[in-house]
């Protein structure tokens, strides 16, 4: 017998919060209200204004479908097809790593160190290597209106999103998108003068694989979350930019919780200044910046 019961909005999102807390779904609320947000195509503040409003039986059925999937670890971000950055909006899918809020900050910390030796005024180069869903890059072209910026990553479907995002919110022609593999020598070719190397590699050791939330391991990028031994990246990056950052330019890491001894060493070594270090919301070293 077909369903006759006509639901409204605040009762369906009770009804797969509690659902979806038997589950043993992380954040059942808020899980709840992105997926009906964007089957409905509203902002979640207008779940809560609109609370009476019924669904229809179309709306009802892509809306089950989606809780579905979340009930079997599928990223609420990759369902919805988003995730909010910085304030803005950002296309996210299974080609891309989820931009988490430990991310805001590198973009944060990584502009207010770069005012402290290049101040406002005068053009910015910027390099954000691994670029993903281009977060740190367009974020960073949003914050600083004379920012011209190289955006590499090894993965063309990241580089996909990553384009359509910078066209979606207007900085597309401040930032060029190309294909690179940070291990090849090619990496250098055609490069140069940057004020700052940015960037949020690969940082879990594989050894660690097995320790993340099982939708990670199975929906997320791993070419995005691992490195053999966890230092690869940072090491590399540290090479190049000795090349790639004109004299004075900065480093501006994202930092594996337990990596901040490892890093700096390695910025030690290759003769960088003025490291700084920054902690997450969690207290977590999180931030690493250098000066060449």
């Amino acid at each position: 017998m077909q369903e006759t019961k006509i639901w409204q909005l605040m009762d369906l999102l009770r009804t797969t919060a509690a659902w979806f807390e038997q589950k043993h779904v992380s954040e059942p609320r808020l899980s709840a209200e992105l997926l009906l947000a964007h089957v409905l195509g509203e902002d979640r503040m207008q779940l809560y204004l609109q609370h009476d409003r019924p669904v229809s039986p179309g709306e009802l059925d892509l809306y089950r479908e989606l809780c579905r999937k979340r009930a079997l670890g599928h990223p609420v971000q990759y369902l919805a097809g988003e995730q909010f950055f910085y304030g803005k909006r950002f296309l996210v899918d299974a080609r891309v790593l989820i931009p988490r809020p430990e991310t805001e900050l590198v973009v944060e910390h990584g502009a207010a160190y770069l005012s402290r030796f290049h101040g406002g005024g005068e053009d910015i180069s910027i390099l954000d290597a691994g670029t993903g869903s281009g977060c740190i890059a367009i974020t960073l072209a949003l914050l600083i209106p004379t920012a011209r910026i190289d955006a590499v990553d090894i993965s063309d479907d990241a580089l996909d999103v990553a384009r359509e995002n910078a066209r979606q919110l207007g900085v597309d022609a401040r930032i060029s998108f190309s294909r690179d593999d940070l291990f090849s020598d090619s990496f250098l070719e055609g490069r140069g003068g940057y004020d700052m190397l940015v960037s949020n590699p690969p940082y879990i050791p594989d050894s660690e694989w097995d320790t993340l939330q099982p939708e990670v391991k199975l929906h997320e990028p791993r070419l995005a979350l691992t490195v053999p031994d966890g230092n690869e990246c940072y090491q590399a990056l540290a090479r190049h930019a000795l090349r790639l950052l004109r004299p004075g330019g900065v480093l501006c890491f994202e930092l594996h919780a337990a990596g901040a001894s490892s890093v700096g060493e390695i910025l030690e070594a290759a003769g960088y200044t003025d490291i700084d270090l920054e902690k997450d919301y969690s207290g977590h070293d999180r931030v690493m910046m250098a000066r060449k």
